[in-house]
């Protein structure tokens, strides 16, 4: 049985900040006729973390402050948790440490800092930073979030997933596919209330692990990870999660990052937004499968914006 719950979701969003949630979806007529189905956008970058991630963090500090257990919190995060963390801890006076890569996007560990956490860098990858953000609130008790392990990140997730299905009727859900909390939280949604609807989870082959554990319905580790969208850049999958993706994601997809940066292009041209790699992941698997989405009528969550004016450039435009 899946862990989100639909009733805690609905109650989540009164913990949420209103500045992410309520947030637009609609019909791109310009990038629908450019990739021959119905696009509708879900755009949850127009708020101050520019990412979808600040629902889930509302929701987990909201719980700590009810709870009245922990004075402060720790993450690992490649920026945008540690960013949406920071924000919705500086509201509520928690303190938040972050432990990123020391490879980790420069702009988003400025924001992080930005936004009051305090920030250590170590490691090439997430997979360190986690143990070391574990250790960190085994020795100072703090609260640790684990993004997608902790349901509260989950159910701040499914909101999402709750505003879409209340205002629209969609053949398919593209969501972006990182450590699960997006597409375990709108995917549980979706197939509670919208059973129809076919969710299908994305990841880039740079980062597979946990496209192949759906596949496999067992774990499945990675030794390395390449691929410029580094918001969904994990190398080892969390069981519980995985469990629940199984139960509420209909296919897992792998797209490349030639076909990612395409989907920034497209998106930059059609509909204007400035998107992260993550973001584009949704465009890229219509990019690469045309057949498969041709006449449905798609949505797909634009997760992400926090990218360098030269990343984008380089990547979507050059």
């Amino acid at each position: 049985m899946a862990r989100v719950d639909l009733q805690r979701a609905r109650d989540a969003v009164g913990s949420i900040d209103p500045v992410f949630v309520d947030t637009p979806q609609y019909e791109s007529v310009p990038l629908s006729d450019a990739l021959g189905c119905s696009v509708v956008l879900k755009v949850e970058t127009l708020n101050p973390v520019r990412s979808f991630k600040g629902r889930g963090t509302e929701v987990v500090m909201a719980s700590l402050v009810r709870e009245r257990r922990y004075s402060s919190a720790v993450c690992a995060s490649a920026g945008n948790l540690g960013q949406a963390l920071a924000y919705s801890g500086a509201r509520r006076g928690i303190p938040v440490t972050v432990f990123a890569a020391a490879s980790a996007n420069p702009l988003k560990v400025d924001r992080m800092r930005s936004l009051g956490a305090t920030v250590h860098l170590e490691g090439q990858d997430i997979e360190l930073p986690r143990v070391l953000a574990r250790a960190q609130a085994d020795a100072e008790g703090a609260y640790l979030v684990e993004d997608s392990l902790d349901v509260d990140t989950c159910e701040g997730a499914a909101t999402i997933g709750l505003e879409l299905v209340d205002a629209v009727d969609l053949d398919v859900v593209l969501v972006a596919l990182g450590g699960g909390a997006l597409a375990s939280g709108v995917g549980y949604v979706i197939h509670e209330l919208s059973p129809r609807t076919e969710v299908i989870a994305i990841q880039p082959t740079g980062a597979p692990a946990m496209a192949l554990s759906w596949r496999k319905r067992a774990v499945v580790s990675t030794d390395t990870i390449d691929t410029i969208a580094d918001g969904v850049a994990g190398r080892h999958p969390i069981p519980e999660v995985l469990d629940d993706l199984l139960e509420v994601v209909d296919d897992v997809i792998l797209v490349d990052d030639h076909t990612i940066k395409q989907g920034m292009r497209h998106l930059f041209d059609h509909t204007g937004l400035v998107v992260e790699p993550s973001a584009a992941l949704g465009v890229a698997a219509v990019l690469e499968d045309p057949e498969r989405f041709r006449g449905r009528n798609v949505g797909t969550i634009i997760c992400g914006s926090n990218i360098a004016p030269t990343d984008f450039q380089r990547w979507a435009l050059g």
